[in-house]
């Protein structure tokens, strides 16, 4: 199923990322983690892409899997940086080959390596180029691109991180997945602002349980998404008991889910970091609202 069919249904919808393992010793662990979670029957499932592409093959055999195992819709993450032309081709062949109609289309994260290397000679610099190889594909898929409430780190502004945007839908996006953010209002004040821009695209938030205390720094580090004191003290209180800080992490992240579905945002997605008892419990907490 093209993930765009779902996001214009009105029903309220709940789905989960997970990601490939980084080497093959830890192949079997993660996809009996993925299974459990896609036996949740999630609206959709997406497959995240190592860095310069190094899990590829993991992520299609992921996605491979859920979809043909449990019938869960799922959409593979492709990026982009550094790599060749007929590299992504091949991906985009192996995608389609594998009866998977969505995908994300990312830039990727630089690794230290690409810092230093001279991008004018990439054949695909940015996640744009990459929406454009796929719209001239003949695969027909669904695309999905990223966009970040507060602001791209790499941008200097918001408005200009809204234009870039813009191009990007324009080259292509069928709809939009949001980073991670941790104050609902960020998310409002985007939609409205994006709105004015004139994207209309469907845009799914992406809700990131924190379910230990270090997991604060990295979500930091890889978002700079802003801490709301509220959150913050969630964390100084529980972070110290690992029990009643997974505890806690699910609940906020339960209570901002509740939060968008009541602010009429049917379709949330939930970086589920590959654990399917956090997955569960959040799905349970929402099994009511669903239906």
């Amino acid at each position: 199923m093209k993930l765009i069919d779902l996001l214009k249904n009105e029903q309220l919808s709940l789905s989960f990322e997970v990601f490939p393992p980084k080497v093959s010793s830890s192949f079997e662990s993660v996809k009996t983690a993925t299974e459990e979670i896609a036996k949740l029957k999630p609206a959709f499932m997406s497959v995240t892409y190592g860095a310069g592409g190094g899990t590829s093959k993991y992520t299609l055999d992921i996605a491979k899997n859920i979809k043909e195992l449990y019938g869960v819709s799922t959409l593979a993450h492709l990026t982009c940086v550094s790599s060749t032309r007929e590299t992504v081709r091949e991906m985009i062949t192996s995608i389609k080959d594998a009866g998977i109609k969505n995908i994300m289309a990312l830039r990727g994260d630089l690794t230290p390596e690409m810092e230093e290397q001279d991008r004018s000679l990439w054949h695909y610099r940015n996640a744009i180029d990459l929406v454009r190889e796929l719209k001239e594909s003949d695969a027909d898929f669904c695309i999905g691109g990223a966009c970040y409430p507060e602001i791209h780190p790499e941008s200097s502004n918001q408005k200009e991180d809204i234009k870039y945007l813009k191009e990007k839908v324009d080259a292509g996006c069928d709809f939009l997945t949001t980073q991670m953010f941790f104050d609902n209002n960020l998310l409002y004040n985007f939609l409205y602002k994006i709105r004015e821009a004139g994207i209309t695209v469907p845009v799914i938030p992406g809700i990131m349980p924190i379910t230990n205390a270090n997991q604060v720094e990295r979500a930091i580090k890889l978002s700079g998404s802003h801490m709301p004191q509220r959150f913050k003290s969630l964390v100084d209180k529980f972070g110290s008991n690992p029990a009643a800080m997974k505890q806690a992490g699910i609940a906020y992240a339960t209570d901002q889910i509740i939060d968008l579905y009541a602010n009429n945002i049917t379709n949330v997605h939930v970086y589920s970091m590959n654990k399917p008892d956090v997955a569960q419990k959040i799905q349970r907490n929402l099994s009511d609202i669903l239906g």
